[in-house]
């Protein structure tokens, strides 16, 4: 692999290279990179290799090849602690509900004790906490050199170290930011770096999508209209039109936003033959316009609200290119979340922009440990728009055999002649009730030390309480605190089992027997009724080709094989992987599966995987 990649540094050529587990990949770029002595990006999926890859690997690498390179850290601006809001924050605590106050207080303290501020390191706090939304840095709410807090800022002292340095390491999201958004300021450090390699790779083509395309979330909007509101109040309380029409628009939003909710649209094409929604949306365009209207008589006159006016004009333009829905090669779809929507626009088809992104002055690497479908790489590099880059595979020296067993219970969901249909509350049941005894039998056998990874919030947490009464070992349930706290939970009880969604199915390394059993509940197939999978199998149907084929097994191979990934870690793992979908060996698809999976001993006998993993122990 190091061969590979420094032949495509040389020669300035593109590079597509599936290394299975225990290659060694990151070592195995990273030789080459370094040597090379040019300026090099490294993009990786998530924060946790991030982390690991700057404060481990790079260190090991400089120190054995006697190198000696400034390299830089730098993630997205809302990673970082903003100390200006902290302190607006902490300047309301009075108003402010026990749990929302618990969880400040904890963050003011991980304050005064943080050298860089990043968000990630603060175990103290769940990931799910709300006050995190109000305490990171925005570029909104960011003042620049007009700060209290310019100086002791987190995200400038970040920026700053990598403006020195000749290897950056950051993740694809700031990756695409800066490129297509130039949000961040990151392109100003390296306008044309020699060489990018891009780790975990198998999540550019979701990245991409996301950044092609555009997320307006109502929260957004709401938002600003309440700024404008504090900024008539404190500042132009001559024209109270300001305030009015702030109003008058809030009204209109929750108006639009309740009917979206109770007709339950997901695809916003269809609201086009809405005309009371449809209606609503133009009010709420035309009130914006007046607004924006009254604001550019006062230009000029404030500061802030000069920027308010900037923002408003950016947030129309993009709502009005939402509610148009002029652009036939994009999918417009409305995300019901708590208290809010999520209004996107994404691209059916990424190969033409990614293809302009990637120019040829810079080598570009693409490595991971799940790129190919069937023995082939041809799906991710016609999805990147990278058809011309040398593929490479190269697979685990592990011994997978000897290992691992793949065990697909052989009676799981065989429904009684009284519940013919699978879809069924009865039959949902039943499945349930024989997926829990299955994982009671597993984490009894292996003593713990288990991930049960599920495909839905839904499935997970129905599993979690039926497990609490049935299973002597600590259950740490996703939600329940950050992702990092969670495993550093798991790793120290050194018995427990994980439940998790799709965030625990990769980017985790649990070596040896502390993880010894891998439960899964359903082949992870994208939803039919997704959106952007609707209007991505209607493009490919106009092809003459098939949308399964094309695009969901594809996927869901690929994420199978992340979840997959986490139970061998190394030469010495051994462990069982439970896979609770008999479609994986009675449909014809499942060999697709099968043949993209390391060769592990399979067996439907339950019995033949308990025995297993107590031989383990």
């Amino acid at each position: 692999m190091a061969i590979e990649v420094a032949n495509s540094i040389s020669a300035k050529s593109n590079l597509v290279l599936e290394a299975g587990t225990g290659v060694g990949k990151t070592f195995a770029y990273l030789v080459p990179a370094l040597l090379s002595g040019k300026q090099v990006v490294i993009s990786t999926g998530s924060k946790n290799l991030q982390d690991q890859l700057f404060v481990k690997d790079l260190p090991t690498i400089l120190s054995m090849l006697d190198i000696h390179q400034r390299v830089a850290l730098l993630k997205g601006r809302n990673n970082y602690l903003c100390q200006l809001r902290l302190d607006n924050t902490m300047a309301d605590a009075a108003r402010y509900q026990a749990d929302y106050l618990d969880d400040l207080l904890k963050i003011n303290q991980w304050a005064s004790l943080t050298s860089d501020g990043d968000l990630g390191k603060l175990t103290t706090v769940s990931e799910n906490s709300i006050v995190l939304n109000d305490v990171m840095s925005t570029k909104e709410s960011c003042k620049g050199k007009k700060c209290d807090f310019y100086d002791a800022c987190f995200t400038r002292k970040a920026r700053v170290k990598a403006i020195e340095a000749k290897v950056i390491v950051v993740n694809h999201h700031l990756f695409f930011a800066d490129r297509l958004l130039k949000d961040t300021g990151f392109a100003e450090l390296l306008p044309d770096p020699d060489v990018v390699i891009f780790d975990e790779a198998h999540l550019l083509p979701d990245t991409c999508i996301n950044y092609f395309g555009d997320n307006i979330s109502t929260r957004e909007i709401d938002r600003q209209l309440s700024a404008l509101i504090s900024i008539h109040k404190e500042e132009v309380r001559d024209s109270i039109q300001i305030e009015q029409l702030s109003y008058r628009c809030l009204s209109l939003l929750e108006q639009w936003q309740q009917g979206l909710i109770e007709q339950q649209i997901d695809n916003y094409r269809h609201v086009l033959a809405n005309k009371k929604l449809a209606g609503l949306g133009w009010q709420l365009i035309e009130e914006l316009n007046a607004l924006q209207t009254v604001l550019s008589a006062h230009v000029g006159r404030f500061e802030s609200l000069d920027e308010a006016l900037e923002k408003l004009d950016r947030l129309n333009g993009r709502l009005v290119s939402f509610f148009e829905c002029n652009d036939p090669n994009s999918a417009y779809s409305v995300d019901i979340g708590l208290n809010q929507l999520m209004l996107r626009v994404a691209p059916i088809n990424i190969a033409k922009q990614c293809e302009a992104l990637f120019e040829p002055s810079t080598s570009w690497v693409f490595t991971s440990a799940t790129l190919q479908v069937n023995r082939e790489l041809s799906h991710f590099t016609r999805e990147m728009g990278i058809a011309s880059a040398k593929q490479v595979i190269l697979d685990s020296p592990f011994d997978y055999p000897n290992q691992a067993i793949l065990c697909v219970p052989r009676y799981l969901g065989k429904r009684n002649a009284s519940m013919p249909d699978a879809s069924s509350a009865m039959s949902q049941s039943y499945y349930i009730q024989q997926f829990v005894d299955v994982c009671v039998q597993a984490i009894n056998a292996a003593k713990g030390r288990t991930f049960i990874l599920f495909t839905s919030h839904h499935m997970l947490n129905l599993t979690a309480q039926l497990l609490a009464t049935k299973v002597r070992y600590p259950l740490l349930v996703q939600g329940q605190g950050s992702k990092q706290n969670l495993l550093n939970k798991y790793r120290q009880l050194g018995n427990a089992v994980l439940l998790g969604t799709s965030s625990f199915w990769e980017g985790i390394d649990v070596k040896g027997k502390l993880l010894s059993c891998v439960i899964i509940d359903k082949l992870p197939f994208v939803s039919p009724d997704n959106t952007l999978y609707k209007a991505r199998a209607a493009n490919i149907e106009q092809q003459q080709q098939d949308p399964f084929s094309h695009i969901s097994l594809p996927q869901a191979v690929i994420a199978l094989k992340q979840g997959v990934g986490r139970l061998i870690r190394d030469e010495k793992d051994c462990g069982v992987l439970i896979l609770c979908d008999n479609r994986i060996v009675n449909r014809e698809y499942g060999a697709a599966f099968l043949q993209s999976l390391p060769p592990m001993y399979r067996t439907r006998e339950l019995d033949v995987a308990l025995d297993f993993l107590k031989a383990i122990n």
